[in-house]
């Protein structure tokens, strides 16, 4: 992917989690709650329909107040791609004002695991650079962190 340092974020981890399972995660209404935004804030609800043009939407608690997210699935290709923007809601309505758009690559890792990289992509570089010091790099990480505690529960 060609990244433009003004206008995007990304950060690649190898993950110890089979990549089946991580995608079967990210596409699950019943497993995001558990890891899609930091600890201690909170997903109040998920609801998705994993498709090109599909819902993407999600309502999360932080320091109290409730964030809705309203977006669409611009590219789902199983186990290797998971592309999601809040440019859209269902039925292509355009967003009076897109923040990004998200994307996860997923490849097999040497050895095992999965090689995991999060791009968010943003419309100016002020919106980017306000992203990073919302904790961009903190923030995915600690959902990472959380995806791969929750996935190695369900390996058990």
């Amino acid at each position: 992917m060609d990244l433009d340092p003004k206008t995007d974020l990304s950060f690649t981890r190898t993950l110890p989690v089979p990549k089946e399972l991580v995608w079967e995660c990210w596409t699950s209404a019943e497993h995001m709650p558990h890891f899609f935004v930091p600890r201690p804030h909170r997903v109040t609800k998920i609801d998705i329909d994993v498709r090109v043009g599909g819902r993407s939407n999600s309502t999360f608690v932080v320091d109290g107040q409730e964030i809705p997210q309203r977006g669409v699935y611009l590219e789902v290709v199983p186990n290797r791609r998971l592309v999601f923007t809040d440019a859209y809601s269902e039925g292509w309505k355009p967003s009076p004002n897109p923040f990004m758009t998200a994307i996860i690559d997923l490849a097999d890792a040497p050895g095992g695991g999965t090689i995991y990289t999060a791009t968010a992509r943003h419309w100016k570089p002020e919106t980017r650079e306000a992203h990073e010091k919302m904790g961009f790099y903190d923030g995915w990480g600690t959902v990472v962190d959380q995806l791969v505690e929750y996935a190695q529960g369900l390996m058990k």
